[in-house]
């Protein structure tokens, strides 16, 4: 009997072995992305190299005693670095430890020179930079991944998860500063699903600077993950996750950490002998090391699928894809065939950059082919590099420029085809704008103001469109919102590079008045624009013919007075009343008052109105009387040589891609 024992302990001991061999170590956790400062740099071999390093190898070493948070500085002769390391709430000591060991060696190798970098693991994140970041709210930047499955009830199923994802962060929130800012929660989206959330921040954060952080990240889920099974989006400071299986451990199932194994004592007679053969021992070790090589090899195989099963937010053809401008090019026989040599009956519209025509390509991909007027002093290759520039820019809710055609004087720009035609089209139009009720209507906002945040914010360039106008948002088949027109400064070359300009381009009703007047744009002039195109979306009528109907100067007028009558519904557009939630109607009306503001410091940034769009908790600031001005067009102050007529671009009623002219400065 003891030497039965002896054998099944040699067999268990050769099984650990082989298991050991094959288990995972150091790929054991789930990379997902990472971000390294490519302006801020050092120099090999400099005091900040060294310092650097210093501060991953404290990171690394201080993990074994913290299974959560950790923050560093080390100044050794160079910038000071700061850094520290944040595991997920639920996982163990020795997961978070050989994740941060992954981390700092991933960022020592794709981050070479870089004195400011981020890297994201599932189960940890770690960051360092030349800059105190500790105890601050950092938003950007940011990264957003979805699982690319659909829900069958979206609206139904967005409200459940905003209210239960809320409620999450409020949990993770309350923690005073140290202590852990880490919560989940669950409701029931229907009988057979549940809905998983977690919620997490530094621990260096407030309260208050956790939940403000918590809010923008929830309001960044429907730029990620609207609709889909499951999606998170992280933020340095913060980040939340949301799947329909529970994809965290609770307090009850998280791990504890297995007692040392100590190898039992045996005592053998002297007549013992082993009791079984050497080819026993065989026939039993190979078909459970072949058992287990199975087991390791379908494991390995189902995360490589669960990881193909997420993505980056989609936003079509991916930065990556455009190795060169000639990727981009399309032969000018191609885009004839495509639109029947420019046919009458393609033509979808006219603008002040040329026409625009519906074409389909050989392989059956619809476009709308702009045929640019043959006025600009560009040259070929000039043109050839500002389109690579703009096809760059890739947003969910932008026009996607897909390449263009140059043939003698022939300039052609290839857009993505948007089937819907423009917001004025539908908007202002009393037999269609029924199709728009208060959801479609509220959804279109949202989407107009992350796509103009993306412009100003986080595109590669800095881009101001000065003409944001109902007819230059393109809506698709789902009725979302597409800008158009946001890179056609860049693209033909207008002198338009400065802070201000003598030549006043855009559309009237939607200029800001410091740019109507002296010629001042910045990205708040784009704001007042987005607070004019919102109260027509909440009216349905236009702002610059308003006053022939309700004996109003104009719409903003029209909404002020209402709004100090405490009667901000009165602007809602009747056909949607009974559609509307009558709250997010007056949020929006207030927020329309903000961006039209006088004094553009007084305005909001489309960061803070997104954030506004997206979450309650966030409290508005009270408007004053918005910006009126001559409707004219000229003012006896206006400057000499100043330009100002109703609309630089020729239009033809409700067109559906208006050109306009936008500000595109390098970052």
């Amino acid at each position: 009997m003891t030497s039965m024992v002896m054998a099944s302990y040699k067999i268990a001991l050769l099984f650990f072995f082989i298991t050991s061999l094959h288990s995972p170590t150091s790929d054991a956790q789930t990379y997902l992305d990472h971000n390294c400062s490519s302006n801020k740099t050092f120099a090999a071999n400099s005091a900040f190299q060294s310092d650097r390093t210093a501060l991953l190898s404290s990171l690394a070493s201080n993990n074994t005693t913290n299974t959560e948070f950790y923050n560093a500085t080390v100044s050794g002769g160079g910038d000071t670095v700061y850094g520290l390391f944040m595991c997920r709430g639920d996982v163990n000591l020795s997961v978070c430890h050989q994740c941060v060991v992954n981390a700092t060696q991933r960022l020592t190798s794709k981050c070479r020179a870089s004195k400011e970098a981020i890297v994201w693991y599932d189960e940890c994140l770690l960051r360092y930079s030349n800059r105190s970041f500790f105890s601050t709210v950092d938003t950007r930047p940011r990264l957003g991944l979805l699982n690319t499955g659909n829900v069958s009830n979206q609206a139904s199923f967005m409200r459940t998860l905003y209210d239960t994802m809320n409620k999450t962060a409020d949990e993770a929130a309350k923690p005073a500063v140290g202590q852990k800012k880490y919560a989940t929660g669950t409701a029931n989206f229907s009988a057979f699903q549940t809905v998983y959330c977690l919620a997490q921040c530094t621990p260096d954060l407030s309260p208050g600077d956790c939940r403000r952080c918590l809010s923008g990240v929830i309001g960044d889920l429907d730029w990620c993950c609207d609709g889909k099974q499951g999606g998170r989006v992280l933020y340095p400071s913060c980040n939340v996750r949301y799947e329909l299986y529970p994809f965290y451990q609770s307090a009850a199932q998280a791990p504890t950490p297995s007692p040392a194994i100590v190898p039992p004592t045996y005592t053998t007679g002297s007549q013992g002998k082993s009791g079984i053969s050497s080819g026993t021992i065989v026939a039993i070790v190979v078909p459970i090391s072949v058992a287990v090589l199975i087991f390791i090899v379908g494991i390995c195989c189902l995360s490589k699928r669960m990881r193909k099963k997420y993505d980056s937010v989609p936003h079509g053809k991916s930065a990556s894809d455009i190795s060169n401008v000639d990727s981009l090019q399309y032969d000018f026989s191609t885009v004839e065939a495509a639109t029947d040599k420019f046919s009458a009956d393609n033509k979808l519209g006219e603008g002040g950059f040329g026409e625009v025509y519906k074409g389909i390509l050989p392989n059956g991909q619809e476009i709308a082919v702009k045929r640019l007027s043959r006025s600009s002093g560009q040259g070929v290759q000039e043109f050839k590099n500002e389109v690579e520039v703009v096809a760059k820019l890739q947003h969910r809710n932008l026009v996607r420029l897909l390449g263009f055609c140059v043939q003698g004087e022939e300039k052609i720009l290839v857009y993505e085809y948007v089937p819907n035609k423009s917001l004025d089209y539908v908007l202002f139009d009393p037999a269609k704008q029924r199709q728009l009720d208060w959801t479609k209507r509220y959804k279109i906002v949202k989407g107009i103001a992350r796509g103009i945040q993306y412009l100003h914010e986080d595109s590669r360039l800095k881009i101001i469109h000065r003409d944001l106008k109902a007819s230059n948002v393109l809506l698709d088949s789902d009725m979302s919102p597409k800008i158009s027109d946001f890179g056609m400064a860049r693209i033909f070359m207008v002198d338009q590079t400065q802070g201000n300009t003598s030549h006043i381009v855009g559309t009237y009703g939607y200029m800001s008045p410091e740019y109507a007047m002296h010629g001042e744009f910045s990205v708040k002039s784009d704001v007042y624009s987005f607070g004019v195109l919102l109260m027509e979306i909440i009216s349905g009528k236009k702002n610059s013919s308003f006053y022939q109907m309700e004996g109003a100067e104009d719409l903003l007028s029209y909404a002020w007075k209402l709004w100090k009558d405490g009667e901000p519904l009165g602007l809602l557009d009747p056909i949607i009343r009974e559609s509307c939630t009558p709250n997010e109607v007056m949020r929006c009306v207030h927020i329309g008052l903000l961006c039209v503001q006088e004094d553009p410091a007084e305005r909001p940034t489309m960061a803070s109105i997104v954030l506004m769009l997206d979450s309650y908790s966030v409290t508005l600031p009270t408007p004053s009387q918005p910006a009126f001005f001559m409707q004219s067009g000229t003012d006896p102050n206006m400057p000499k040589g100043f330009q100002f007529g109703q609309s630089t671009t020729k239009s033809a009623p409700m067109s559906v891609n208006e050109m306009s002219v936008s500000e595109v400065i390098p970052r």
